[in-house]
């Protein structure tokens, strides 16, 4: 699930991309101090709006980190290894901030101007195991990079697989920081229909 401040209206209207600088992948289900499930209302007025991504992989690309209060253990590990990917934003720091990976998020993933997910172009070669893109700018069909081939996304989970292109310029969904981390050793849960497609 994820989480970028509250962007609809009384009437459950979505207005804005985002409220905040912090945007958040958190878990799907959590338990109370009573071990029953909490439940929250869908798009609460005032609340914020729940966002609902395939897995972490799809929040990754989305520009998302994650959540500091239900996943405490992977944002910490998450810290670590942008620090390693990352190292000029950290000062020789063996961790990075929450706070300075916001900032740098919300430079990388937004064009205020066009009001636009800004996309990045790399040979397909050097993106990252973790990493989604798209083959060609014109197209709309996203592939997660996998180890030796790339596996079609959809919003009901990966769907196939292909064989990587050689000598291909593609479309990088995720923003240039959250590449380094992921090359650095950062890696995303994957939902389960991954294992349907090998």
């Amino acid at each position: 699930m994820g989480n970028r401040g509250c962007l609809h209206n009384k009437e459950q209207e979505v207005r804005r991309h985002y409220a905040r600088k912090e945007w958040l992948f958190c878990v799907l289900h959590r338990r109370d101090s009573e071990g029953k499930d909490k439940r929250r209302t869908i798009m609460d007025s005032g609340k914020y709006t729940e966002l609902f991504f395939l897995d972490e992989a799809t929040a990754l690309a989305a520009g998302h980190r994650p959540c500091g209060y239900c996943m405490q253990h992977r944002l910490d590990e998450f810290c670590r290894r942008w620090a390693d990917g990352n190292p000029d934003q950290v000062e020789g720091k063996p961790k990075a901030t929450a706070k300075a990976i916001d900032l740098q998020l919300h430079e990388e993933r937004w064009d205020a101007d066009s009001r636009t997910k800004r996309l990045y172009s790399h040979w397909l070669s050097d993106v990252p195991n973790g990493c989604m893109i798209l083959l060609n700018a014109d197209e709309t069909q996203p592939y997660l990079v996998a180890e030796h081939c790339l596996l079609t996304w959809s919003f009901e989970g990966y769907e196939n697989w292909i064989e990587k292109p050689k000598r291909k310029k593609v479309v990088v969904l995720n923003p240039p920081s959250i590449m380094e981390t992921l090359r650095a050793g950062f890696h995303p849960n994957i939902h389960s229909s991954l294992l349907n497609c090998v």
